[in-house]
């Protein structure tokens, strides 16, 4: 195909409409729900407790084969110095060697391909480990192994390919996923990169820009996303094509690496722009079917977006033990700033946001292992509150620390005081709220799954394009799901005061989940019956309803978990019970507000006032300033398909 076509299809994908950019959106989509999930049944107004407790218990050979190695893993780690990534913007090659030579690289694959075949509770245990002794360690290692090409080749790739791919992924060959460019986000109907077959069939011819290709600079193979245009065999078969998944070597002719990017945290990670120019990849390279690439790369993310949950852990950790430590040095007005009530809030606030932490994304990933749960929405949700929550509190760690929360690590140990890198952790934070999916993102996808009962119910009431005869029909077939399901959201355990007992003094924080999830339902039922299709465009509203949710599910996870800890770790059994009440007095509070904000709000005013300030309306406020960015380059890079016309920075660590 010539390049003539190939830039009329990028043309064409980048003027995506609304409607197509949703169908190539719900096309991706997994339907389908074989399996119980609980946080789904949180937004139903179903809290079905017996989906989450008993806690779930591990298998002994994975847990024996996972202290073994997280005991390895923190002697190499001890040898590390997080103080020389951030020094020099680059993880030493030499620590590279060494997680490749430990089997890092290698965690979550099939002990029959070379791998450790850990579970994914171990393996977030890893991320958090690894990750205290510099958070870009943990960004390679699970941009590698979480949706670099070892899961999507694991679950997606045939019997030839996890052959060929998988004892190099384990053996150290550093990888990474390759979907956004420079205008494509997380709307991938733009998608401009194009994968055209050959005549012959037997190989696709590469093209397209690539950016923030974590881990692209090193990585010796990388999973590509490009379109493939609609074609026809010798045969007279027409292929419709569509968004398809491959597996590229790095060195292959035409891949130039342009630029190693500088981030405002995250020093040491290799992220670069990736420009593919007629680059010829094996028809065999393809993973799964033409057209299933988005597929692909949702089910990858599903289970891998539980490693950042797992590096929010770390930070959690860290900062529960450097406030402690701090607020105890600390004398102010002749007591200790932790004793004064303005520091103690924020440390409980960190101390109880920690246990949450871990009580979530080990709950997540225990479910995950087990396999009897579905926990697409569980591992959104873990995403999303985790990096939100750990945001918050790096924030209030540098507030505790004051002056010296704001100061580098490396000049306070200049001036005779101990490194503590509090403003680094902010720095490092900030991206994960952005990484694989945002936070907004992130609750119109959980959003979708959430209101999906109703959306399938409601049927033409929820298109903008239906006639009123469609939906006058379609209000007929709701009205009976409506008349089955809303009895079952008036009355629940919740109410009665001898509910959930055996949890204890937890008992009642497990009832105003029970309560809450049923209001959270009718909620969502009042919303669906007020703006009908237009609910799709109310994003605040939804994004309440999914942090709601969020909070109830962090809720019951600490209450199980608290009661696990007292049968398997009876020592902690009554701090643990302590830490759970904390965090549950602290969510309801939060989410009493939210309910709040659901109908009071701003919502619409604040609408109007972003219409005015993109019209210019108010262009006058912003006088007596200078900007400095102007004039430095235009917002969007070029991502033209052509050659390159820089050198690569592409390079090998070993």
């Amino acid at each position: 195909m010539t390049s003539a076509t190939d830039n009329s299809l990028s043309a064409a994908s980048v003027n995506a409409t609304a409607e197509e950019a949703r169908a190539v959106a719900e096309a991706a989509r997994e339907t389908e729900w074989n399996r119980p999930s609980f946080a789904k049944g949180l937004y139903l107004g179903s809290f079905d407790l017996s989906l989450i407790h008993p806690w779930p218990e591990a298998k002994a050979e994975d847990v024996e084969r996972g202290e073994d190695f997280m005991a390895k893993l923190e002697a190499l780690c001890r040898t590390m110095s997080g103080r020389v990534i951030e020094r020099v913007a680059k993880i030493p090659d030499e620590y590279l060697k060494g997680l490749a030579e430990l089997g890092v690289f290698g965690m979550k694959i099939p002990r029959e391909y070379g791998g450790l075949g850990l579970s994914l509770v171990y393996y977030g245990r890893a991320l958090a480990l690894v990750g205290s002794v510099h958070p870009s360690l943990g960004a390679l290692i699970s941009a590698h192994q979480s949706i670099g090409v070892p899961e999507p080749v694991k679950v997606f790739g045939t019997d030839e390919q996890k052959r060929e791919y998988l004892p190099r992924c384990a053996a150290g060959a550093i990888t990474a996923f390759l979907l956004t460019e420079p205008d494509v986000g997380s709307d991938p109907a733009r998608m401009g990169a194009t994968a055209v077959l050959s005549d012959d069939g037997e190989s696709y011819v590469l093209d397209g820009v690539k950016l923030w290709t974590t881990n692209g600079v090193i990585a010796e193979l990388v999973v590509v996303m490009a379109r493939v245009p609609e074609h026809t065999d010798a045969d007279g078969t027409t292929h419709k094509g569509g968004i398809s998944a491959f597996v590229v070597e790095m060195d292959s002719p035409g891949i130039t690496v342009e630029n190693r990017n500088a981030f405002m945290g995250l020093r040491g990670i290799e992220n670069g722009v990736t420009r593919f120019h007629q680059v010829r990849v094996p028809a065999s390279n393809r993973l799964g079917r033409e057209g299933q690439g988005l597929k692909i790369a949702l089910t990858t993310l599903n289970t891998g977006r539980l490693s950042i949950p797992g590096l929010c852990v770390a930070a959690g950790k860290w900062s529960l033990k450097i406030a402690r430590e701090w607020s105890n040095a600390r004398t102010q007005w002749g007591r200790p700033v932790g004793q004064h009530e303005a520091v103690s809030k924020k440390i409980a606030f960190i101390a109880a946001t920690t246990f949450a932490l871990e009580a979530v994304f080990e709950l997540s990933a225990e479910m995950a292992d087990a396999g009897a749960r579905d926990i697409r929405i569980e591992a959104a949700l873990a995403k999303l509150w985790s990096t939100e929550l750990s945001c918050r509190m790096a924030d209030e760690l540098v507030q505790i620390r004051g002056g010296r929360g704001f100061e580098t690590a490396d000049s306070l140990e200049a001036r005779g005081e101990r490194a503590v890198a509090a403003e680094q952790l902010l720095r490092d934070l900030r991206i994960n709220r952005i990484f694989e999916g945002s936070s907004e993102i992130m609750k119109l996808l959980i959003a979708r799954e959430a209101v999906d009962a109703h959306l399938a119910a409601a049927g033409d009431l929820a298109s903008l394009d239906a006639s009123l005869q469609d939906k006058a029909k379609a209000a007929v077939g709701a009205s009976g799901f409506y008349a089955r399901w809303l009895p079952k959201l008036v009355a629940g355990a919740g109410m009665d005061p001898r509910s959930y007992s055996d949890f204890g003094r937890l008992g009642k924080q497990l009832r105003f989940v029970e309560r809450s999830s049923r209001r959270l339902a009718r909620q969502t039922f009042y919303g669906m019956g007020r703006w009908q299709a237009k609910l799709e465009h109310k994003q605040a509203f939804l994004g309440r309803i999914v942090d709601i949710g969020a909070e109830l599910f962090a809720m019951a996870a600490c209450c199980s978990r608290a009661e696990n800890l007292l049968h398997t770790r009876p020592e902690h059994a009554a701090a643990a019970f302590e830490l759970a009440e904390a965090y549950c007095e602290q969510a309801r509070v939060r989410v009493d507000e939210y309910f709040d904000q659901l109908w009071r709000n701003t919502d619409d005013a604040d609408r109007d006032l972003s219409r005015k300030v993109l019209a210019g309306d108010y262009a006058w406020l912003e006088a007596g300033i200078l900007d400095q960015s102007e004039g430095t380059g235009p917002w969007i890079a070029d991502a033209s398909p052509g050659p390159s016309a820089k050198e690569s920075l592409h390079r090998k660590y070993r």
